[in-house]
């Protein structure tokens, strides 16, 4: 007995002597832990200490190959992968054990972004759709617009894809390939190597920032770049900025205010390419549909209501249902967020510029430009007791350096008035001026090669989108319709 006694004892001061109870002050971001340490000191685990998930406990070298039989550094690197995950191995990598979702999440949209890739494209002269946005071209001194738009594209714009790693800011920085749902980073850092099943929403963050929906779940509208509109609500901070540009807080989606995350709609098989078909408001909320094909995660529970539980934290989410006359009424007119989209993004004329002059005063207040290579230039070269840095960005697929800087501004950023217009179908949805882009350029010697060339737009661009801002519609959603109706007749007042 007193052995048994003394025993316990010891495995409590143990577990009082651990490293997080030695350092109570010790703060992780929002979802992510520390990384556990193993004692081992053979192979990787020599110098690389971590733990992975039980469902990845082999041995380092089955994905990262190198050679974990030696101690010596370089020969241990002979042959390393650093990123497995990455679109050019995860077939090697990850496709030993998940090979079908590896080859149906590379024909997905997440993994392509054709979408985007193609609709910039098309509006600056495109006649050819891509398959993909490796197949973007490389042009190092554009003649056409077009052209100046790839440049554009592979190195100011596509930050958010599959084979690069994320801007340098805190909560924006990830893996590649899989790695960037499922490996949890902050601060440039890898912080686990447990891999997680079910991403949480900040995964999703790290790409959908930055007036891009997913941020606007979240309530967060993008600041204005310029110094003196930023002020007086910005201050100094080492991470103050984890998105790149301070925030204005609005008011959240009502689905996030609840608890739910982006993987309560957006399930893994319509994100990485399956057949199923994305979800919509009606999936959960019209009675109809819901008795025609009910979602996996919704049950029907007693008294005949539906239940949706959540897929992180199975919390369970009685399901309103969509019953007020005004649905039967405005169905084949207007889309839901005409009436339930609170706030949308509205960054209007948005003015793009490759710079490849070595001049960076007229950009003196326009430092924070949400891209950390054109931040870190500016910063250090407005400073003149800084050695100049060349004026150069990386292809955010390649990652090989070209010269020229491209900057960014706005003539407004706003998000009070939601914008109608009619989708391909007539419906009335929420626009927002997506392609309201002007690209221009000024190469070393000086000359204005492009000047503000406009893409080849009706309406400045607007486009129909799914704001993520749902709310209860409120006194004044009839108010929103007839307004734009009348507009629509010519008649304003």
């Amino acid at each position: 007995m007193q052995q048994l006694l003394f025993l316990l004892a010891l495995v409590f001061s143990l577990i009082s002597c651990s490293p997080d109870a030695e350092d109570p002050e010790k703060q992780y971001p929002e979802s992510v832990a520390p990384v556990p340490h193993m004692d081992s000191a053979q192979g990787c685990l020599a110098c690389h200490a971590m733990q992975l998930d039980p469902s990845h406990d082999f041995v380092c070298t089955v994905c990262h190959k190198g050679n974990d039989k030696t101690e010596d550094k370089q020969l241990s690197h002979k042959g390393l992968i650093a990123e497995p995950a990455h679109p050019a191995n995860m077939m090697e990598s990850c496709g030993t054990c998940h090979q079908p979702q590896v080859e149906e999440s590379s024909h997905s949209l997440h993994f392509t972004i054709t979408n985007m890739v193609n609709l910039v494209r098309f509006a600056f002269g495109a006649k050819k759709e891509l398959l993909t946005l490796t197949d973007i071209p490389v042009v190092e001194s554009p003649e056409t617009i077009l052209q100046l738009s790839d440049d554009m594209l592979r190195r100011r714009c596509l930050r958010c894809h599959v084979y690069s790693t994320g801007d340098r800011y805190p909560a924006v920085v990830r893996g590649t390939g899989c790695a960037g749902c499922h490996l949890s980073f902050y601060e440039g850092k890898l912080i686990s190597h447990s891999f997680i099943k079910k991403p949480a929403d900040t995964q999703c963050l790290q790409c959908h920032y930055g007036n891009h929906v997913g941020f606007d779940y979240y309530g967060r509208y993008d600041h204005d770049m310029n110094d003196e509109y930023r002020t007086p609500y910005t201050t100094p901070g080492e991470y103050f900025r984890p998105f790149g540009i301070e925030y204005h807080q609005l008011i959240p989606d009502i689905h996030q205010q609840h608890g739910m995350s982006c993987v309560d709609c957006h399930s893994g098989s319509t994100l990485m390419g399956g057949a199923t078909p994305a979800i919509s408001c009606s999936s959960c909320h019209d009675l109809k549909k819901l008795k025609e094909e009910t979602p996996a995660n919704i049950q029907i529970g007693q008294d005949g209501v539906f239940i949706l539980t959540t897929v992180l934290d199975d919390k369970k989410h009685i399901l309103p249902l969509m019953q007020h006359p005004a649905h039967q009424k405005y169905q084949n007119i207007a889309g839901c967020q005409v009436c339930h989209g609170r706030w949308s993004f509205n960054d209007l004329h948005t003015n793009l510029l490759r710079r490849d002059t070595e001049e960076y005063d007229d950009f003196s207040r326009l430092t924070v430009q949400g891209s950390f290579e054109v931040e870190k230039i500016l910063t250090n070269n407005l400073d003149y007791k800084q050695d100049e840095l060349d004026p150069q960005m990386s292809d955010k697929i390649t990652r090989e350096l070209r010269s020229g800087l491209w900057h960014k501004g706005y003539i407004s950023r706003r998000w009070e008035q939601v914008t109608f217009g009619r989708d391909s179908t007539g419906i009335l949805q929420v626009v927002r001026p997506i392609l309201d882009l002007t690209l221009s350029w000024i190469d070393a010697d000086g000359t204005i090669q492009f000047d503000a060339v406009h893409t080849n737009t009706k309406n400045i661009g607007m486009l129909p989108y799914v704001p993520h801002t749902t709310g209860k519609a409120g006194l004044f959603y009839e108010e929103r319709i007839q307004k734009f109706l009348q507009s629509e007749n010519g008649n304003n007042e």
